[in-house]
Order: C-alpha cells, then structure tokens, then sequence
C-alpha cells in the first residue's frame, strides 16, 4: 500500500465492516477523500463469505428485510447506489417458522403486516386483537427512532427504551404459547427477558415483517458493491494493513500506523471495529476516565457456534423459509443465557438451493448460542487467512463433539437433513472473534439494559476532537442497524438535515 503512505486523507476508516463501508461512500459522495483500512483478506466484517467444495457459504448474513422498494433499507441502499446492483431472492411469505420440541406443529411469521397477522390468528384465533395490537406495537416503537426511516426527528419519550421483551409481551397477552411464538426468532438479537428492551426486538424484527429477502450471491456482494461505488468516488480501501497504533498531538488523531509500520495520514478518523478495542487504541488517557471505564466493562451479548454443511445431491427437498427450533415455550426466554448441560436447546437453520437440481437443498447453515468461555482454553490462539495457525487436536475434537450433540438436537425435527450430510465446516466464538473483531466474539455489540438504557449508550462524536466511531457495537446490530448507524456517524460530520434531504432527493428522483 505504498501509494497511501505519503497522502493527506479527508477520512480515515478503521475497519471495513458494514458500517465503515457506508460512511466512507457516504462521505467520498460528498467530495472527501476517504481511505478504509482493513485487517483481514477479505473486506466486509460481518458481510465475509467462504466457499468449501465449491459451495458459498454466508457468515453472517441469512436473510434481510426492509428491501422492497419505498422500505427503509431500499432507501438507503438507493442512496449508496449499490440496490440496483443486488442479486436478490424474495423470501415466501412465510419467511420464519417458530418451532418447540414438544409440539409437533411449527408456527408462521409471515411477511407483510396482515399476512402476519392472519398467519398466527389461525392458531390463535382468540388471539387476533393481541396480534393487531403487537403489529400496531412494532410500528410505533420503530417511529420512536426517525432515522430508522430516513426522517428527522426527536423520537418518543424515554418510556420506549425502558420497557423489557419480557413486560412488554406479559403485557401484550397471557397466552404463553404466543409470547414464545412471538418472540421465537429472538436469535436476531440475542434477546434475555428481563433485560433485552423491547425497542431491541422491534428494530430487530419489524423490517423483516415488512419485506424478506436472500442475497443470491452471499452477503458479500454488498461489500463489492460498496468498495466498487467507494473507488469509483474517488476512495480507496487495502486489506491486509491492521491498524496497531495511533498517532495523536493535541487531542487530534493525526495519523494510523499498520502492522506493516505504513503510516496512513488523515483529517478525520472513524473507527469500525469494536468500541473497546478502538478506545484501547486511543489511549486510556484522551478520555474521561468513566466514560473509558463504562465502555470497557459493558457486558457483550453472547457468541455463536455455526455448523455449516454440505449435503449429497437431491436427497432433501428445499425449503426457502428459516426454521428456529427451541426445547420449549419456556426455554426460549433464557436461550442466550443457556446452562452448559442444555447447550444446543435452541438453533436456527437455512438452507440454499441446489441450481443444478431445483427443489432439493444444496446446503444448510445452522447455529446455535455459544458463550465465550467454552473456547477459553484455545482463546490465546489466532487463525486466519492472513495469521493462519492451527489450534490443535483438542479443538477439532471439541468441534466435533459439539456439531454431533447439534445434529442430536436436529435429528428430531429434521432426521433427513443429518443424513444426508456429506461434509461439515464450523464456525466457533473464536472464528468470530479472529475474522469480524469482536470482543470475546460477541454477536451484536453490548448488551442493552431496560432498567438502564443509557448506560450502554455510545455517541458516534468522541472527545478526542476528529474521532469517530460506527458499527454495530456503536447504535444497533444487523445489516438495516449497522446502516442506519453510519448514517448516524456520518450526521455527526456533514450535518443530519443535510444529509437526510440529500437521501430523500435521491430516493424521490430515482
């Protein structure tokens, strides 16, 4: 990367996750010269795809919502000029099913407001006021955020940020049965009862009622598409040049030095990789000692543990629609707060199609919660493409163990699917960790708190003078959050009125 060493950069981007691609489009769309440096061999975070014996396989992106045209994602990814672009599948209607263990019927979440509503009044019929409430519920809580639909505003009052899952749906309806239902799919966001907000849930699941889609091509094309409008803006982006250290005079981050000793010159610095680790970075010292504190010691959500599988061919018919099996209406409360002896109670599961036989699967991803501290004995250890190494036969034999007692776990609902295995690659806390850069490999950023909101807050503007933050451990997790958060971010820089007329012009002119 020799040509970016001697350049003065209007933006410097650490990381290239979802949220520092967006802004750095964003900002190279308003004339400045953005650089977006990457550690890994691949850029997108959470958007890395990986093939195995010809296959691709996602590592975090298993369907989005808010993408039919006038939704809120489609607005934004309008803007970026990447939506004309996406090789995209609509999802059926019925885009989830909400599965228990003891009970032989799985039920349906359906896309479009009155399709969900229809879909569970035919196993709620008693019900149906309850559900028109919850939709009316979603709607509300999202509007309580403005920018989540591309408007300005204040949003509503603190009470929307202080209400857990568990009181609002205690609230909601006293059918148990339902409020398990409801909130079946809360591995979106890694939800805990009583202290998840509700907003959490809502954010997380309102755009996917709204419109469901698979990425055809992986997740990974949205990075392309980002990188490819970033250069042709004029920006430039390098992978393989981890950022070790900053250079900072007067309170002004001046410039970043890679592993590589490359020092990158900048007027303005985001950072895109985990909030710890970018105030570690900093310096303990160009901080309050709180605020530095605070952000060190919030707890994380939980990680995960992904077996991904290749199946012999045309041996398992395919179903487009996601599948979230739990133990039982009880146990999907505590699913993220799992005890280690009923690990895998709870897994969600994605096929792709075979183009070469259409109607039978190609693959299957399924994943299941897993705390840090069952990978802690390997957790000094790094493996990637770029620092490959081994982490031993313990390992691989822990791998093993644990997708045998998943597939134990699959083999009750789905015995095919196991069967017809031909080979399996998995993902645990550590791959998370290694390849996106989160701390402990955390899925969504910190845990968020009903019973203190602010705590877990964190501003994009840092008092380090020409600091920034993004990404999903700054504002919300998820393709349409991280995005939304970038936004955010970049506000901060050119001005919100600004920039949301900008985007609303785009979106009425296109």
């Amino acid at each position: 990367m020799t040509e970016a060493t001697d350049k003065q950069y209007d933006v410097v981007i650490v990381g290239s996750g979802l949220g520092g691609l967006v802004s750095a489009v964003i900002l190279a769309k308003e004339g400045l010269h953005v650089c977006v440096l990457e550690k890994n061999n691949q850029f997108g975070g959470n958007l890395q795809t990986f093939s195995r014996d010809k296959k691709v396989f996602d590592t975090g992106v298993h369907y989005i919502g808010g993408l039919a045209e006038g939704q809120n994602l489609h607005r934004y990814f309008s803007y970026l000029g990447i939506m004309p672009h996406l090789q995209l599948e609509p999802m059926p209607e019925v885009f989830d099913q909400i599965c228990f263990a003891d009970e032989a019927s799985c039920y349906p979440i359906a896309q479009g407001y009155d399709a969900f509503v229809e879909g569970l009044s035919a196993y709620f019929p008693s019900e149906r006021a309850a559900l028109k409430q919850y939709i009316a519920d979603l709607q509300y809580t999202c509007k309580a955020f403005p920018l989540y639909y591309a408007e300005e505003g204040e949003g509503y009052a603190s009470a929307v940020i202080s209400q857990s899952v568990k009181a609002y749906f205690t609230e909601l309806t006293g059918n148990e049965r339902l409020r398990a239902v409801l909130v079946g799919n809360n591995f979106l966001y890694a939800g805990q009862d009583d202290k998840t907000p509700f907003y959490v849930h809502a954010l997380a699941v309102n755009s996917y009622i709204q419109s469901a889609y698979k990425c055809t091509l992986g997740g990974s094309q949205i990075s392309k598409l980002l990188i490819r409008e970033l250069r042709k803006l004029g920006g430039e982006a390098y992978k393989r040049e981890e950022v070790i250290k900053l250079e900072i005079q007067e309170q002004r981050i001046r410039c970043a030095i890679t592993a590589h000793g490359k020092r990158v010159n900048g007027k303005l610095f985001i950072m895109n990789i985990d909030p710890k680790r970018a105030l570690q970075l900093v310096g303990k010292a160009h901080f309050r000692k709180a605020f530095y504190d605070r952000i060190q010691t919030l707890p994380v959500t939980t990680s995960s543990f992904s077996v991904h599988a290749v199946l012999r061919a045309a041996e398992v018919p395919y179903h487009a629609h996601n599948v979230y099996c739990h133990q039982s209406a009880h146990t999907v409360w505590h699913a993220a707060a799992y005890k280690k002896e009923d690990w895998g109670n709870m897994f969600m599961l994605s096929m792709t199609e075979d183009p070469r036989h259409p109607g039978y699967a190609d693959t299957f991803t399924v994943l299941t919660y897993m705390h840090f501290e069952e990978v802690e004995a390997w957790a000094d250890t790094m493996n990637t493409v770029v620092h490959p190494d081994g982490r031993g036969s313990a390992y691989e034999a822990f791998k093993e163990e644990k997708t045998e007692q998943l597939f134990q776990k699959m083999k009750h609902r789905f015995p095919e699917l196991v069967e017809a295995v031909h080979r399996t690659y998995v993902s645990t806390p550590l791959s998370y960790r290694d390849y996106i850069g989160m701390y402990r490999g955390n899925l969504y950023g910190h845990m968020k708190d009903a019973s203190d909101p602010l705590k877990t807050f964190i501003a994009p503007k840092t008092k380090v003078e020409n600091l920034y933050l993004t990404g999903h451990g700054v504002y919300m997790h998820g393709i349409l959050g991280v995005t939304v958060g970038a936004i955010a971010t970049c506000s901060e820089i050119v001005g919100k009125s600004y920039l949301l007329n900008k985007i609303g012009k785009r979106n009425t002119t296109s």
